[in-house]
Order: C-alpha cells, then structure tokens, then sequence
C-alpha cells in the first residue's frame, strides 16, 4: 500500500472498524484529519457545537449498539466535548472520541488551543491514548474500539497531534490486542448460582430489577422469556426501559421503580422477599434511603462489573459476568418446580388498581400525560425516545410505553440538559427509515437549540415535542415543596419564541395549547417528512408525580399535592 500521511491512516482506520457516520466540527490541529475526510466515504455531521457533537455520538450508540465517533479540534473544542463523555461514562455507552492535539514539539509550552485532554479527561472516560507516531494509529484506533465496546463499556479518548497527522508512513491492518491487565473475560464468576437458584426457586414475592446493563447487553428477550416462565413481576430503572415490554398482556411489568416511580414499583421492591438485580448499579434516585431499601429482601446481584457488587446495596448472592449469559445459566439450572407467584401477583394487580400513575387533568390546560400519551398512540408505542432531563424526562418515563430496547435514550448518571435533542440526530443515523421523538423542556432545549441548524441543512427527520412551561421546572417544584416557593432564578420572565426560532433555522414548528388541538397537532408533527417542533404549553405548576421525598424509602411516596 502507498504511503499514507496520519490523518489518512486514521480515517482508513475508522472505516476498518465499520464506522459509517461521525458527528464533530472541524477546527486547527484537526485541519489535516478534515482534509483525509474530504475523500473518505464516512458520513461526517458537521454539527453546531461540540458537546452535541459527543451527545449525537451517545445516542448513535445507544439506538444503535455500536461505538459513536465524535471529533473536535485541541483546546476549547476538545473540552466542550467532556460533558458529552461524562455523561456517556456514567450510563456506560461505548464512545470513542478523537481530540486534535498541538504538535508535540509545543506540548507542555501553553502553546496556541493546548489543553491536557488527557489529564482533563482522565475521571471521565474508561480509557484514552496519546498517538505518538504515525505507525501507531491502526493498532491505536482498533485497541480504542475495543475497549469502549468490550466488557462494560464506555468513551475512550484519542488524543491526536498535528504533527502526527501529518507524517507519512505505512498502513499496517492488525487486529492483535495486547494488553496488560485488561481482561474483562476473567471477570466472568457464577460460582454462586446454586445459592441463587435456590432463592429464586423458594421465593414467594420475587421481583425482577431490571438496569441498563440488561439493554446494554442486548438480553431483553432472555430477559422476557426468563420472567414469563417463572411468572416473575419486572420493574426497571430509568435506563432499563425496554428491557421488558412496559405493555406485555401478561401483567408482568410494573413500570419504572424509584424517586418518580410508579406506585406498585416500589411497593413491590420494597414487599420482595427475593429481588434479581440485573445489570443496576443500585443508583440513589432508584432505592431513596439506602438503608431502608429493600429490608427484608434477599438481593441477587447479576453485574458485568464486579466494583458494583456491594458498592451501594449489599447483595446476599453475587453472579458476575453479561446479563444475557448469566441468564442463560440461570435458566438452565433452574428445576420447572418452583414456588406458585400467583397470589403475589394478584397482589400487585391490585395495588396497580387501586395506585395508579396519576392523571390529573388541568383546567383548560394541557397536562404532559395527555401529550406524551397521544404521542406514544400516534407512533404506535414504536417511535424511538429520547429525553431532555429536568420534568420533561420523568413525564416521559413514567407515560411512555417502551416495548423494545434501545428505544428509550435519557441521561441517568450525569443528568445533562442539554443531551436529549443532539441524541435524537444520532439515533435517527443509527436507524435510518425509523420515528425519532426527542420529549424536551424549554430549559433544557435551549441548551443544544443550535443544532435545530445541523438538522435542517442533512434534512434529518427528528421531531421534537417541547412541554414548554416558561421555566426550569424541575428546581422550580424542588422550590415550591422544600424552600417556600422562592423561585430564584427559575422562572423566565420572557421565553423566546420557539416556532419564530426553529423556523428561522429551516424547521417547520407550530404551537398547540388547548387539549382539544393537541392530537391534530401531533398528527401534524409526525406528518411532517423532515424535521419538526411542536411547541406544547403546559401549566407551570404542574408536577412531576409520584414523588418520594429526599430521605424516605420508596415506598413513602407523595401522590397529590
């Protein structure tokens, strides 16, 4: 093969790796890998901002279960991506984000857009590499991809010099992997599945708890198979939506558990003398006062990584390796006899009755159940999901029926305003030809509302509901039920005008704040061939409800206020 200049050898790398579409903004000391992209068949998104660049690459690879690609240029552009790679390390999404770099010969002067990506980065990715040499970047490239999709997986930072961009040398294709003290294999151990086998076999009131690690590991149909054979009831955390069909005819699910759970969610965790912890890490939104949690349950611990096991709950029986190959031996060692579930899910049944998620309707209002409840039935509950963060995300978790993984994208971790609408860009390159719905609260939309530009100009077909209530309203219900309602600096005494602003930028939008017009403008949403917004008024007092309090168990939840 010809000589090949570093940036060529690094886009020829990518495509090695399968990479199709790549979001990033191109800037100095990327100027190089920008011109190697100019003859390249990937699919670069130039986007508007870099930290949307890495949320595009997140949700790339939630929708999609493959590694997104974000690039960005040394110094402020590099650091714009670091929220972006937080968020993707707290939620575990495999993420491989290529950072320009001085020449090598000025490192360490405060040379001109110099940052130290790779000490800034440091508490926020699983790993990341400085390319030295342009002999290196293959094997760089194939060890990066590697590492964000193996084992649990996470971002990886490049970190790529000017100067090595522009050296020559020879494209060498290897796919050997050396590395010291890697090997996410050795932590496979069910060493205690008899234990769990026999808990589960003489549990009277089990539970199913459902995490991310079980969408991560693309286990939701052993997952379902394991649950309806054994009758087991299924909650999930707010990543692990999906992993059970919410609306499966055998009454199964019990929806979200947690801070804004459902009712018989969290009753049913906290009435459990067997809970199957699967791929959660157990985070503090979910469980409320820790030592409250789950009293007088027995705790399986199923997680591919082993510092989770007693890192917040104690377990009583660990099993550590893939959701979906534990599973399978959890399944083949379970005898058909096992304790009958039907009292004890005729007993949730009638919770679920008796404290269902509550629908309260707004005098001449629209109410964010309504809206998010007409969306789900007008895309047929198959419309890929993302979220904002703040209000507009636990409306969504709690009245979205996801059916199927991968079709639910939120922050969970790191909870970053800001990501729902960039992920939605990459979710649709992702799945081509499928609904892409980003739910969205004004705050949080005007935090990434550039690129409503980058989906204009690639005519990319994502549609946003916006629950727009004039102010920050997460903190504003925090205010009114624990400080007195003193607002500080929550609710905006002006808002822009969202329809004027998208439309200014290339997308069609319209506004709806009557109950009566919300289906026919929903309708006329989804109609719509390209990109769309629809401005969706809703009540400034309205709550997100079910709601434990700070410091209470789950099962002490405040439904009416």
């Amino acid at each position: 093969m010809a000589k090949m200049n570093g940036a060529q050898m690094m886009v020829k790398a990518l495509e090695d790796e399968g990479v199709s579409t790549l979001f990033g903004i191109p800037g100095g000391t990327v100027i190089h890998l920008y011109d190697a992209l100019y003859d390249s068949k990937l699919n670069h998104i130039l986007m508007r901002h870099e930290q949307a660049a890495a949320h595009a690459a997140d949700g790339y690879a939630r929708a999609g279960g493959k590694p997104g690609v974000c690039i960005a240029t040394s110094g402020p552009g590099a650091t714009n991506l670091l929220t972006g790679i937080a968020t993707a390390n707290l939620d575990s999404v495999p993420l491989v984000a290529i950072t320009g770099q001085v020449a090598q010969s000025v490192i360490g002067t405060d040379a001109f857009q110099e940052a130290d990506m790779i000490g800034a980065s440091l508490p926020f990715v699983k790993h990341s590499f400085q390319i030295h040499t342009p002999d290196t970047i293959q094997s760089i490239v194939h060890k990066a991809f590697y590492i964000a999709s193996s084992g649990r997986p996470g971002p990886v930072l490049v970190d790529f010099p000017a100067d090595v961009q522009k050296g020559f040398g020879d494209y060498k294709y290897s796919t050997q992997l050396d590395f010291m003290g890697y090997h996410p294999e050795n932590d496979y151990n069910i060493a205690r599945l008899d234990e769990a086998v026999s808990l589960i076999e003489h549990a009277e009131r089990p539970v199913i708890f459902a995490g991310g690690g079980v969408v991560c590991s693309g286990a939701s149909e052993l997952l379902t198979e394991f649950a309806l054979k054994y009758e087991i009831p299924v909650t999930t955390t707010l990543l692990g939506k999906g992993a059970f069909p919410e609306s499966h005819p055998s009454g199964l699910s019990l929806g979200m558990a947690g801070m804004h759970g459902h009712p018989v969610a969290n009753r049913a965790l906290m009435a459990a003398d067997v809970i199957i912890a699967i791929g959660s890490r157990f985070s503090d939104r979910t469980t409320g006062n820790r030592q409250r949690f789950a009293a007088d349950a027995k705790i399986i611990h199923i997680d591919l990584d082993p510092a989770e096991i007693d890192k917040t709950v104690e377990s009583d029986v660990w099993l550590i390796g893939d959701a979906g190959r534990v599973l399978g031996e959890l399944m083949g060692a379970m005898r058909k006899k096992i304790a009958d579930h039907g009292e004890w899910n005729k007993t949730l049944a009638e919770i679920r009755r008796k404290e269902p998620m509550p629908h309260t309707s707004i005098d001449g209002g629209i109410a964010p159940w309504q809206a998010l409840e007409a969306l789900c039935e007008i895309t047929d509950h198959k419309a890929i999901i993302t979220t904002e963060v703040g209000q507009n995300q636990m409306w969504a978790a709690q009245f979205c029926k996801v059916e199927a993984p991968r079709r639910f994208l939120s922050s969970g971790g790191l909870g970053t305003m800001g990501f729902g609408f960039p992920a939605a860009i990459g979710a649709a390159y992702a799945c081509p030809g499928q609904t892409v719905c980003c739910v969205a609260g004004d705050g949080s939309l005007m935090m990434n509302i550039q690129e409503l530009d980058t989906c204009a100009r690639y005519d990319i077909p994502v549609k946003i509901v916006l629950l727009n209530n004039a102010c920050l309203g997460n903190v504003r219900q925090w205010q009114y039920l624990f400080y007195n309602c003193r607002y500080s600096n929550t609710i905006y005494s002006r808002n822009p005008d969202f329809v004027a602003l998208s439309e200014s930028m290339g997308v069609p939008a319209f506004s709806v704040s009557s109950p009566d017009e919300l289906r026919p403008s929903l309708e006329k949403l989804f109609s719509e061939p390209g990109p769309a917004l629809l401005d969706v008024r809703i009540p400034q007092g309205a709550m997100v409800l079910p709601m434990v309090y700070p410091g209470n168990s789950i099962d002490n939840m405040v439904t009416d206020l």
